[in-house]
């Protein structure tokens, strides 16, 4: 025999047989479960009447947004944004931020990282400083190639195209 519909996932066919009789649990008279069938029918009506109602509502939501120009993409961005902003003022999160805090102010004052710091700032001076003579040397050998008499003839050569 098929379970009823009513009181499915809910163990009301634990000790019935459904609608069509069978055993009842002893607590129950036959008129006390047949109430109680009635009052299920009505409830799940109810739900479905309220599902009804809530999809009915969440297309004129969706109707409200389109004609504000809301959409999905900007509600994505708002859930995200509001998402990150519970993650930060979470107590894990400013636990981890106090923590890393702790950690970077601890490596920052070790001697190593004094050291390596010490040599990627002079590595930097040195770099820059190489850079500059390398743009000063080729800043020269331009100033040379412009009075070379090769690049004065080809300068003449180009003007006077212009010219004809």
């Amino acid at each position: 025999m098929e379970p009823s519909n009513h009181g499915e996932g809910f163990g009301m066919n634990s000790g019935m047989e459904g609608a069509s009789g069978g055993a009842l649990p002893p607590s129950l008279t036959e008129e006390e479960a047949e109430e109680l069938r009635v009052e299920l029918t009505k409830v799940e009506d109810e739900i479905q009447t309220l599902r009804q109602v809530l999809s009915a509502k969440e297309r004129h939501a969706a109707d409200i947004k389109r004609q504000l120009g809301i959409s999905p993409l900007s509600e994505i961005k708002q859930n995200i944004t509001k998402g990150w902003q519970d993650v930060q003022s979470s107590n894990v999160y400013l636990r981890t931020s106090q923590r890393l805090e702790q950690w970077n102010q601890s490596v920052t004052s070790s001697d190593l990282y004094k050291k390596t710091q010490e040599t990627l700032s002079q590595a930097g001076q040195m770099t820059s400083a190489a850079l500059s003579s390398m743009g000063s040397a080729i800043s020269q050998r331009f100033g040379e190639m412009r009075s070379s008499s090769s690049f004065k003839n080809l300068e003449d050569k180009i003007v006077n195209m212009g010219k004809k």
